[in-house]
């Protein structure tokens, strides 16, 4: 079982460099087993969307293709929850932050991020809204 790095995935999807891209592709495709850790999709959905700048139908896009391989291993409710949040506007990362907190028993997000607060709330989660003013 072998566990890959952001760049991987990135290469394998982006195909952004021909020589990294068919070796990161063959790898991932005759790998029995791979991991891709939490982190991971946050950083690749990050570079993706901010980085390289695609639109996010194409992230989710990448992102689902790499969870419904047959052969990976990863916190499926996580990226999920991340995926959702991202495609109503909001960042992957603060839809795992928030669903990791819950699973540990936290009710109430608290937050400087109007964006993150009003999906939360939009959705009937509890969100506190801090103010820096």
């Amino acid at each position: 079982m072998i566990i890959v790095d952001t760049n991987v995935l990135l290469r394998a999807s982006l195909d952004d460099d021909s020589r990294q891209s068919r070796i990161a592709q063959k790898y991932l495709a005759e790998a029995d087993q791979i991991v891709i850790p939490l982190y991971a999709f946050c950083e690749f959905v990050w570079v993706m969307s901010r980085s390289y700048k695609l639109r996010r139908e194409t992230v989710v896009s990448s992102v689902l293709r790499l969870t419904n391989a047959g052969n990976v291993i990863c916190n499926e409710e996580a990226v999920e929850a991340g995926l959702t949040f991202f495609a109503e506007g909001g960042d992957f990362a603060d839809g795992v932050i928030e669903f990791e907190g819950r699973k540990l028993g936290g009710d109430t997000f608290a937050t400087f991020d109007k964006e993150a607060a009003a999906i939360i709330r939009a959705n009937g989660r509890d969100c506190l809204l801090l103010d820096a003013n």
